[in-house]
């Protein structure tokens, strides 16, 4: 969707991309260690894995970054990591839902309800603004693939729901049982995707003002930041006008 795209990009222009890929380097490991933990080490053996696995390579993360987290997946001193979802309301009412990767589960909530607290928002019970999102299997492709028509041709054929595209790209949606089966139809139409994932994908998504955007970035730089969280959504799309000015 293009407030997906567009979000990306200002996120990109902020800079400290050294830092940011940094952590994103170590909350990739995290994932990678837990789903080869809960699985089999092998990614062709373990669907959560294997997605793991592509991320990390879509962030460009080094084989041997890859290897040496799912070998520490066997290691009997491995952190035992508790998954938790936390849903709330940032500034203007916009709703946000992390997602969590902990070994004290004490600390991670106190730590995600003072960023909404600080940032004028407030946390709420589980399912309170997850209703307004559908979770379901992302599969993201460059501009360069093709045409919308000719991506749209290629999704339906492997079995996806839908389908956007803008100038940046092209995002195809299935069902999360589908996910990797629609992935790997498509691979063989299309190549290998720029990355598959599961997401919250919001319903519908509200537009702020300058204001409203720079606070929420705010918000989610000190989520995002935070070692034990792994994903932020939100369902809030910042206009060209105000992105231009962030």
């Amino acid at each position: 969707m293009a407030g997906h795209s567009k979000w990306a990009n200002i996120q990109h222009r902020k800079g400290k991309q050294d830092a940011i890929r940094s952590k994103m380097f170590s909350k990739l490991a995290k994932e990678i260690t837990v789903a080869a933990k809960m699985g089999d080490p092998d990614p062709d053996k373990n669907p959560r894995l294997r997605l793991a696995v592509k991320a990390a390579k879509a962030q460009s993360m080094p084989k041997d970054v890859i290897d040496r987290a799912i070998k520490k997946s066997q290691m009997g001193d491995a952190a035992d990591y508790t998954e938790i979802r936390y849903e709330g309301y940032g500034p203007n009412g916009i709703a946000i839902i992390v997602e969590a990767l902990t070994d004290n589960l004490n600390r991670t909530a106190s730590n995600v309800r003072s960023y909404f607290t600080k940032s004028g928002g407030n946390m709420g019970q589980t399912g309170s603004v997850s209703h307004g999102f559908d979770r379901v299997g992302e599969i993201s492709y460059p501009a360069s693939v093709g045409d919308a028509d000719t991506v749209m041709m290629a999704a339906l054929e492997a079995g996806a729901d839908d389908v956007e595209s803008d100038e940046e790209g092209h995002w195809i949606y299935c069902s999360v049982e589908a996910l990797s089966e629609v992935s790997e139809a498509l691979e063989a139409a299309l190549g290998e995707s720029t990355e598959s994932k599961l997401i919250w994908k919001p319903q519908t998504t509200t537009e702020v003002d300058l204001e409203t955007a720079q606070k929420l970035m705010k918000l989610i730089d000190a989520l995002e930041e935070d070692d034990d969280v792994q994903t932020v959504t939100h369902n809030f799309d910042v206009p060209e006008d105000v992105a231009a000015q962030l």
